[in-house]
């Protein structure tokens, strides 16, 4: 027998409008589906985002260190007759380093810390760092004077990641580029720089690569020249030694 169904005159009758639980699932499966995608999305975008900027970190960086290198070799100073002082070493290898002596401008990276001590020797180092396995580090001192602990512990980091330092040098008897150079009391007139970086600590394909050829405005200076107009060789002899006596040097 059919339950009876009281209606007012005039209505029909009214079914429920409410959700059934399968389609309420299938609601939030589509809801979780599309939450996912934008997740994937931005995760995508972020990633992407992090791997562009190191990337042009990495080119910064690079640019900054050979720009520094070229800014020191352009004001490079040395003198024969204190050339104990004053030695242009080049060591390339797998600890490829470059150390001189220049005349540094104010505004020359970490100035601040030196005063007016303005005649500073450079150098450019390749060693093992806390987050890379290969950084190119700079250390400075003052001529006549050891680097300070500050600087030989922390040294300012040039670049990470390198892949490649290495120095070559022109060699004018040769006629052609050599990555030695013997005549540490003489000046290069061309210094060719490479630098190679990668965007990851151990990998072993660099992604960025510049090469400077840098032409050094100066020459050594010569004894005859570094000694005052009617002043004895002899005498100015003393007064060197003199001066060396003063400033603690045998």
């Amino acid at each position: 027998m059919k339950p009876v169904v009281h209606t007012h005159p005039g209505t029909t009758p009214r079914r429920g409008s409410a959700f059934t639980l399968l389609e309420i699932m299938i609601a939030i499966g589509i809801f979780g589906l599309v939450l996912i995608a934008i997740f994937s999305t931005w995760t995508a975008i972020l990633r992407a985002t992090k791997v562009g900027h190191d990337a042009a970190a990495s080119v910064q960086r690079a640019r900054i260190a050979v720009r520094t290198i070229e800014d020191s070799l352009g004001s490079v100073e040395s003198f024969t007759a204190n050339q104990q002082y004053y030695a242009f070493l080049v060591d390339n290898g797998n600890e490829a380093s470059l150390s001189f002596v220049a005349r540094l401008a104010k505004s020359f990276p970490r100035s601040g810390r030196f005063g007016d001590l303005d005649v500073r020797r450079l150098t450019f180092s390749v060693e093992a760092g806390i987050d890379s396995p290969r950084e190119l580090v700079l250390r400075q001192s003052p001529i006549l004077m050891e680097p300070d602990i500050d600087e030989r512990e922390h040294p300012l980091v040039l670049a990470k990641n390198v892949q490649e330092f290495s120095v070559q040098l022109w060699d004018q008897k040769l006629g052609d580029w050599t990555d030695e150079w013997l005549q540490t009391n003489q000046l290069p007139t061309l210094v060719m720089v490479t630098l190679k970086l990668s965007d990851k600590p151990y990998s072993r394909t660099p992604t960025e690569e510049i090469t400077r050829i840098i032409s050094l405005p100066s020459v050594a200076v010569q004894p005859g020249w570094q000694r005052p107009a009617g002043l004895p060789i002899q005498q100015q002899q003393q007064q060197q030694q003199q001066q060396q006596q003063i400033q603690g040097k045998p």
